[in-house]
């Protein structure tokens, strides 16, 4: 069937297939979309899809054998092996795809739900969780021997549909293909994280590209976890993270987060970053909190907030949960373009 897809596709758009190298190395990382503040999208050059709130993972299956790849290359297999088993099960025997893992809540995407799965990689444990998830794929990198990445992400997309067989706990991702503004607009009332804007002839980079833009309701990003404070009154673990981001290679304080925390959190929490301590602060520059206790700068931690005060400190910030994804060294400020894509 794959084959015959493929077959299937413009004789210009079957020239840009190529011979794929194996699955796991045809794309050392996922592509990533640039934080934006652009409204202004017409005609029908971009596509848009929900910004869901969960795990970004590229699937693999090479005949029999099906990875689950986070995006530092860690295998995942063990953590969500109701969506290993998905894809084994499909007709189709060789693919790459990228999507989103994700747990819900209430009818939203819920990143701290999510975390109570997040690290287990016992099928007990994973059962005991009782965190239910959902892959939600949206793109195609490898079909039957041949890279995919070269093709328009409209053709991507269509392989991608007819490729795969869609249940539980597999989906794929719906998109709409115009009224950018008013989507946003939609997607905000609802409650949602915001859009992801693609345009719709563009190619699959392996890097964070314009071409995919993050349109957001509200701020939130990774940053560092650089030290904690001591817990006051009948708080337990720890009154506050403190947080950072890299520039320029050095580690920039960004403020404090101590809202967004449950007790069994703020305990492990303190276990954790008691096992880290170290003597000098990793921050560049004072960092003047009150009994502050500094860390190996290595969690990232997933941090909401309202805005950014004048002076680079976060205003509003809540917590909501580890990241396990992400590279500590790989967390910067994201800095908003409104240019258009390059």
């Amino acid at each position: 069937m794959a084959t015959a897809l493929l077959e299937s596709l413009p004789a210009e758009q079957q020239r840009l297939l190529r011979k794929a190298r194996p699955g796991a190395d045809l794309a050392p990382q996922p592509m990533l979309a640039t934080l934006s503040e652009r409204r202004d999208f017409s005609g029908e050059e971009w596509l848009f899809e929900r910004k869901l709130d969960g795990v970004r993972v590229l699937a693999v299956r090479e005949g029999g054998r099906v990875a689950l790849l986070s995006r530092t290359g860690r295998r995942l297999d063990a953590t969500y092996p109701e969506v290993a088993e998905a894809l084994a099960e499909q007709s189709c025997a060789d693919f790459t795809v990228d999507g989103e893992i994700v747990a819900f809540s209430r009818g939203h995407t819920d990143f701290a739900r999510l975390q109570q799965r997040m690290g287990l990689t016992r099928r007990q444990d994973v059962a005991a969780s009782g965190v239910a998830v959902t892959y939600y794929v949206f793109d195609l990198l490898r079909l039957d021997g041949h890279d995919t990445t070269r093709l328009p992400l409209r053709a991507r997309k269509s392989l991608l549909r007819r490729a795969l067989t869609y249940r539980s706990p597999l989906r794929m991702t719906p998109h709409r293909n115009a009224g950018g503004a008013e989507l946003l607009a939609d997607a905000c009332a609802r409650g949602w994280e915001g859009l992801i804007a693609k345009r719709a002839d563009g190619d699959y980079q392996p890097r964070r590209s314009r071409d995919w833009l993050k349109l957001k309701c509200s701020q939130g990003q990774e940053f560092v976890v650089g030290g904690f404070t001591e817990p006051a009154g009948s708080r337990v673990g720890l009154g506050a993270l403190l947080l950072g981001y890299h520039e320029r290679g050095r580690l920039r304080y960004a403020g404090k987060v101590g809202t967004g925390f449950d007790r069994r959190t703020l305990l492990e929490l303190r276990e954790r970053l008691d096992g880290m301590r170290v003597s000098r602060s990793p921050f560049d520059g004072p960092v003047r909190e009150a009994g502050a206790r500094w860390a190996r700068p290595e969690l990232v931690a997933q941090i909401g907030f309202t805005e950014w005060t004048r002076d680079g400190m976060l205003r509003h910030p809540r917590f909501l949960g580890l990241r396990d994804d992400k590279a500590a060294e790989n967390v910067v400020r994201e800095r908003p373009t409104g240019g258009t894509a390059a």
